[in-house]
């Protein structure tokens, strides 16, 4: 768990929402009516970025109404794209809280709250019972 602990503590932030939110205004976004296509550039940071979103649910044959599970979340890019674009209901695990928080306020904000849900933990350890999800996947993020 130590282990755990110093990757959340790497990825913590302290003010990640204020950050988002300040250079979305900064690009010309109204925070207060922001929609899923103004998000790409602040939370997709896995490698290749929405491109590799796009082309990953392309390769999967990702399609309306599966239950996917994103594995390190991250801020939710990835999950409000297959919400978004794909139809899919996803859930998100992360183990830093921050994001956590921070996915669940940017898809309240783009209307993909009912779509998508996130929750703190560790991919070692899933809190999730067998079988509650049609399929699973994982991107990986810049170190």
């Amino acid at each position: 768990m130590a282990l755990e602990q110093s990757v959340a503590r790497h990825y913590t932030h302290g003010s990640l929402q204020a950050a988002i939110f300040g250079a979305l205004e900064a690009s010309g976004k109204e925070i207060d009516r922001l929609a899923p296509g103004d998000l790409p550039a602040v939370d997709e940071f896995h490698i290749g970025g929405r491109q590799a979103t796009v082309d990953f649910a392309t390769q999967l044959g990702v399609r309306p109404s599966l239950h996917l599970l994103d594995i390190g979340c991250g801020l939710g890019g990835a999950s409000r794209y297959f919400a978004h674009e794909r139809g899919c209901r996803v859930t998100g695990v992360d183990l830093t809280e921050e994001y956590v928080l921070t996915a669940e306020t940017l898809s309240e904000r783009v209307g993909l709250g009912h779509q998508v849900s996130y929750q703190q933990g560790s991919a070692l350890a899933l809190p999730f019972d067998q079988g509650s999800f049609d399929g699973a996947y994982m991107l990986p993020t810049w170190a």
